[in-house]
């Protein structure tokens, strides 16, 4: 079964959601009982696929022992390259799915999710080196984030210290009543963004573009009127999906953070990488761009700050658009965002030396459009349309 696929999907978690509801209400904990409904809703997520099931199951024992092994080390010693090897583990399962396809082999960790769990994985272990995980983690509740039904599929991408004190919060009968009425809230967005916005944009005009135009429209015409139907179906698809996790993921008393937040109304793409995706653009700044220029700060490589920035940037947006996968259009609207970013980096600059552009309404207004139009051409370049 789909998550989010259908109505049945929504009937089946409102049903098991009940007794949630009515614990969250008279203020008793949930926790118990979500992990049970969390292992009902994985099987009928997986359980109709043999090679899925027993792949998530050995997928997930491996990335828990390899947590749980490395925690138990950190806390006794704190080699490199031990860390070095722990973090690129629990990546290997990913990268196989991504590479092995491409080589006309076969693969076993293939199933729906195995990114966003990693990410969560990669995280415990960084976190960990980092010193951050110094209390024993419940291998159960380890298990409950990792597989945290409302976002295993798609993300959002939760961080452990905030789910975890979530998970083990008991909110007040007033504060649940909000958290079930902003879950609903979200979950009615999501109807309206993906079974409404998205279905009418992809079935009223991306199947007719760009190959077969409309007869008014010539094939250029044709070229651009997809470029701008494929963003907004992009967006209301996937912000759709979001919202119903986030929903969710509230009615079960989990505060999921939010993906998306206005993002075509960001004014440079610096603010549109702080809107758009989030959860995943906030974790490879935090665990891969952060992370470079330490590193390569530390080690004194390289003198100039900004061309450590720089490559770090590269770095950034090629890790997220081979993640997308192996595919040249993704490797080149990863490094599309990289040169953008940079672009604005430099006339940010430039800009504060020599007052060019000034804050104001109209300033604000062009800034947006040309962010739009330049984040449009690079959901066009992601779709593999222009190649």
């Amino acid at each position: 079964m789909t998550p989010y696929g259908n109505i049945i999907f929504f009937i089946i978690i409102g049903i098991l959601l009940m007794p949630t509801m009515i614990l969250g209400l008279r203020e008793k904990s949930a926790k118990g009982y979500n992990i049970f409904i969390s292992i009902i809703v994985l099987a009928l997520i997986f359980g109709n696929s043999l090679n899925g099931s027993i792949s998530l199951i050995l997928f997930t024992v491996f990335q828990l022992i390899l947590i749980i092994a490395y925690q138990k080390y950190r806390l006794q010693q704190n080699s490199s390259f031990v860390f070095v090897i722990a973090v690129l583990l629990s990546v290997l399962p990913l990268g196989l799915v991504k590479i092995l396809p491409i080589l006309g082999l076969q693969h076993l960790f293939g199933f729906l999710g195995i990114s966003y769990i990693t990410f969560k994985s990669v995280q415990m272990i960084l976190e960990t080196r980092d010193g951050l995980m110094k209390d024993k983690i419940s291998t159960v509740e380890l298990a409950y984030f990792l597989l945290f039904f409302p976002t295993v599929s798609s993300g959002p991408i939760d961080r452990w210290r905030r789910f975890y004190k979530d998970m083990h919060s008991v909110p007040s009968s007033q504060d649940y009543q909000k958290l079930l009425l902003s879950g609903i809230n979200y979950i009615f967005i999501g109807f309206l963004y993906k079974f409404i916005l998205a279905y009418l944009i992809y079935n009223y005009a991306l199947i007719f573009l760009p190959n077969h135009t409309y007869n008014y429209l010539t094939p250029f015409q044709g070229q651009i009127a997809y470029m701008y139907m494929y963003s907004f179906y992009l967006f209301f698809d996937f912000a759709g999906y979001s919202a119903f996790a986030v929903g969710v993921s509230r009615m079960m008393g989990i505060q999921t953070p939010i993906n998306f937040n206005r993002p075509f109304s960001s004014r440079n793409i610096k603010d549109f990488w702080n809107r758009w995706h989030m959860s995943l653009s906030f974790w490879f700044r935090d665990y891969v761009y952060m992370r470079f220029v330490f590193w390569m700060t530390k080690k004194k490589w390289i003198q100039n700050k900004y061309a450590i920035s720089y490559i770090g940037f590269f770095l950034l947006f090629f890790l997220m658009g081979i993640w997308h996968g192996l595919e040249w259009h993704f490797v080149v609207y990863g490094l599309y965002h990289a040169l953008l970013i940079i672009s604005f980096d430099k006339f940010e600059r430039w800009n504060k030396k020599h007052k060019f552009w000034p804050k104001n309404k109209w300033t604000h207004a062009i800034g947006v459009f040309i962010t739009f139009n330049t984040v449009c051409f690079g959901f066009y370049i992601f779709s593999g349309t222009l190649f």
